[in-house]
């Protein structure tokens, strides 16, 4: 590396060989200053025109698939690169398949380095595959370059910001291998009450009757009839499905987590909304986590798009396992915006008092609710009363295996 003694030291070989007439001590000198100058001026463009990109074969997928990280580097520009060094932040949580991670000072954070030489406007491209077996949202960057001159005087660093994110879905079962019953799990979706109706969508007109409200009167067609008419809307076919997910796996929180049952208690979660999905519900999330960098708990609204499981599976992806306020409050708050008849479908590793006197307000004020139960103490605990619960199995497998056989109270 450049020290100033050199140049001090060259200028006075310089200076010397002036005055005292030797002609190589001269050169000297100024062969110094002259390689000096040229490294300088050459450091000072080596990073210039110099373009990293990243590209991901894929920005989402589920634990164990492999995704092929693109990585190119371009000088566009016509002086040459003798060495440049790209060290690249990776999550320490994602495999190398084709090579290894360097330690970087950041916990949980390693550095994919390349050292390479680039020609005037030369690009190079190379693959590495990554693999993850665990959910989450994995940013790659940002980027470390270095370079300089060709005599490795000076050295130039950059950052570039530039990220981008694999989002790694939970793990999705199908019900069987959950220990669920596969015909309607979340029991019978035909409702004791008349067929709900879409106040937005008018069919017809009729003859009005005593147990009609005033306000399906069709006015209009009243007049021209000259009897009372009342409007005859559209029935609802659209089942609501809305899950509530506590991330909570001991009952106090400065306790910590327990991050086996809490993943086991995401795919859970994970693989009701797809099943939900399949057939034609509109499904929605709650959670008592959140959001990366948020404090308010995790929400997806119902839907029926057709990315909107990629939604939810997203929003579990990222869940973070600090509880932001308490499911039981949580539920209460949102079961107030939930349309008639839908199903609230409750999964949790942890069942308390507070839970349970909820999930019964809840039935008393008529809403369909189900407890997906992942807590071990209910063994020798009874479910509570009018209340359809599952016990699941609480030991999370590797790949989808049969559970224990569970347990149905009505």
């Amino acid at each position: 590396m450049f020290n100033q003694a050199w140049l001090l030291l060259a200028a006075v070989a310089l200076l010397i060989g002036l005055a005292a007439g030797w002609p190589g001590l001269s050169a000297l000198g100024a062969l110094l200053l002259t390689v000096v100058g040229v490294a300088w001026a050459w450091n000072r463009r080596a990073l210039q025109a110099v373009e990293y990109r990243r590209r991901l074969s894929e920005r989402r997928a589920f634990p164990g698939e492999t995704v092929t990280l693109e990585l190119s580097v371009a000088n566009r520009k016509a002086l040459p690169l003798s060495w440049l060094r790209i060290e690249d932040e990776c999550p320490a949580g994602l495999a190398i398949l084709d090579g290894e991670l360097a330690p970087s000072s950041q916990e949980g954070i390693g550095l994919l380095t390349s050292v390479l030489a680039l020609r005037w406007f030369q690009r190079v491209r190379w693959r590495i595959r990554l693999r993850s077996e665990a959910r989450g949202l994995y940013r790659l960057g940002p980027a470390h370059l270095s370079s300089g001159d060709l005599f490795g005087l000076f050295r130039q660093n950059q950052t570039l910001e530039r990220c981008d994110t694999l989002i790694v879905y939970p793990r999705v079962y199908s019900l069987e291998a959950l220990g669920l019953p596969s015909k309607e799990p979340f029991g019978d979706s035909r409702s004791p009450l008349p067929m709900l109706e879409d106040p937005s969508r008018t069919v017809g007109i009729r003859d009005y009757a005593a147990e009609d409200p005033l306000r399906r009167v069709h006015w209009k067609a009243t007049a021209r009839r000259q009897r009372l008419q009342v409007r005859v809307y559209e029935p609802s076919t659209h089942l609501q499905l809305l899950i509530g997910l506590n991330v909570a796996t001991l009952p106090y929180e400065w306790q910590g987590s327990i991050p086996e049952l809490l993943e086991h208690a995401i795919s859970v979660a994970a693989s009701l909304a797809s099943y939900g999905v399949e057939h034609k519900y509109q499904v929605g999330l709650i959670a008592n986590g959140c959001w990366p960098l948020s404090d308010q708990p995790l929400k997806v609204l119902p839907g029926r798009s057709p990315y909107h499981l990629a939604h939810i599976l997203e929003a579990l992806a990222a869940v973070l396992p600090l509880p932001t306020a308490r499911l039981p409050d949580l539920l209460l708050r949102s079961s107030a915006r939930l349309p008639w008849g839908a199903t609230l479908a409750v999964v949790t590793a942890i069942v308390d008092d507070d839970l349970v006197e909820a999930l019964l307000r809840l039935r008393a004020a008529g809403r369909r609710i189900v407890l997906f139960s992942l807590d071990r103490r209910q063994e020798s605990q009874s479910a509570p009363p009018g209340i359809l619960s599952y016990r699941i199995a609480s030991r999370p497998g590797e790949a989808p295996v049969r559970f224990a056989p569970m347990e149905v109270f009505a």
